[in-house]
């Protein structure tokens, strides 16, 4: 009978904790951080080496993917802000449609966003959008679509999400991923259009907007330019310094390069920093516990394994879990990426753009409201999971 490392009990104990007290999240993850670390430093050591040393290590071979993570979350708090300041959320309802079809397209314009962007950035948008469209009165079902809808569309996107981009440094070609975008495009179909009519009886798109508005076209060219310069550093780097994209934060630090030097130009909002930070540190604790969890070997390749990552990745850190995925091999990519992409949109502190928007939105800091309102994202990820193979089939590579 195999019995289960104390490690993972620990860790599942805080994943609990965390859905339990979602008022004390980050109280709860840095606890969890602590208790993790002094008994793997105690008992288990680490991959890199015993005791503290082994720890620090560990850290050292972690940072670039933790500072980028820090300086993305923070850097797209502070987008997002430039973004609704530019008042083009006020004009945007004049293009869609009054009736719930004009909530769908806002989710298919975040789903776009991000195959161009980091799922983060489109994430954030999307919550920006919908923070002036609706009032104010976001529902949290709503909230859980556009996690979806950044996640969904980054799945197929080696520029879309960070997991697609570690396939792509690891030489994995972008045209072997591609296809995920079946799967993820009916689970926009089927968690899209139940989330646009909640959403819209709950709070209509506000369309009694003024004639004229003053779009602030400094603000547009700022968020176009952090926008421009995640897209070049991504491709940039991982296309043609692939193997120094892991030794520094490039993209993290080009984001922050931005936002500094047009600070001059328009004031960023610096408010939104300090609640930022703490969504980032708890992101980050549950990173770095799950990244110390002795997972040497996963299940053999096949289509069942891979569907069970996806509901693996909205509580085990999809990062840790790729990295494993491409150190063993055999998997058809595109499915693999739609499995730890999408999937982690099931629970709020499963993905990145997750616990971005829920920095916006702290009400959405609950796992019961977030499952009880977003069942539907479930229900997408396993039809569009089911069509995928029944249109293409498994084939590993």
């Amino acid at each position: 009978m195999t019995t289960i490392p104390p490690d993972f009990f620990l860790f599942a104990v805080t994943l609990i904790c965390v859905a339990l007290f979602h008022r004390h999240t980050l109280k709860v993850a840095l606890a969890g951080l602590v208790t993790v670390t002094l008994y793997k430093v105690g008992f288990t050591g680490f991959p890199e080496g015993q005791g503290w040393g082994g720890f620090f290590s560990h850290l050292a071979h972690e940072w670039v993917t933790l500072i980028n993570l820090l300086c993305l979350l923070m850097g797209f708090a502070i987008l997002s802000r430039h973004f609704e300041k530019t008042r083009l959320p006020i004009v945007l309802p004049k293009f869609l449609p009054e009736d719930w079809k004009g909530c769908f397209i806002l989710l298919l314009i975040v789903f776009v966003l991000s195959a161009f962007l980091d799922n983060i950035a489109a994430a954030m948008i999307g919550g920006a959008m919908a923070h002036s469209l609706f009032r104010e009165k976001v529902h949290i079902g709503f909230l859980v679509a556009i996690t979806a809808a950044a996640n969904a569309g980054g799945a197929g996107s080696v520029v879309g999400d960070t997991t697609t981009t570690m396939m792509w440094i690891k030489g994995i070609n972008p045209l072997q991923v591609i296809h995920a975008y079946v799967a993820a495009i009916i689970a926009l179909l089927v968690f899209g259009i139940p989330a646009a009519k909640q959403q819209q009886n709950y709070s209509p798109i506000l369309k009694d907007t003024h004639q004229d508005i003053d779009v602030d076209w400094m603000r547009v060219g700022i968020v176009a330019a952090i926008l421009i310069v995640v897209i070049c550093t991504n491709v940039i780097v991982n296309f043609k310094f692939a193997e120094m994209s892991n030794s520094f934060p490039f993209l993290g630090i080009a984001v922050w390069l931005v936002i500094l030097f047009s600070a001059g130009i328009r004031r960023p909002d610096w408010e939104a920093l300090p609640e930022a930070f703490k969504g980032s540190i708890f992101l980050l604790s549950l990173v770095i516990i799950a990244s110390m969890m002795p997972v040497d070997q996963l299940p053999v390749p096949s289509p069942l394994s891979v569907f069970g990552l996806g509901f693996v990745s909205a509580l085990f850190d999809n990062i840790p879990l790729t990295a494993l995925t491409l150190k063993q091999g055999g998997y058809d990519w595109g499915v693999l990426a739609y499995a730890v992409g999408f999937g982690g949109s099931m629970i709020w502190f499963g993905s990145s753009a997750g616990v971005a928007l829920s920095n916006m939105y702290p009400e959405a800091r609950s796992v019961v409201n977030w499952i009880k309102h977003g069942w539907y994202v479930i229900v997408a990820y396993v039809v569009g999971f089911a069509v995928l193979l029944m249109s293409l089939g498994w084939h590993p590579n």
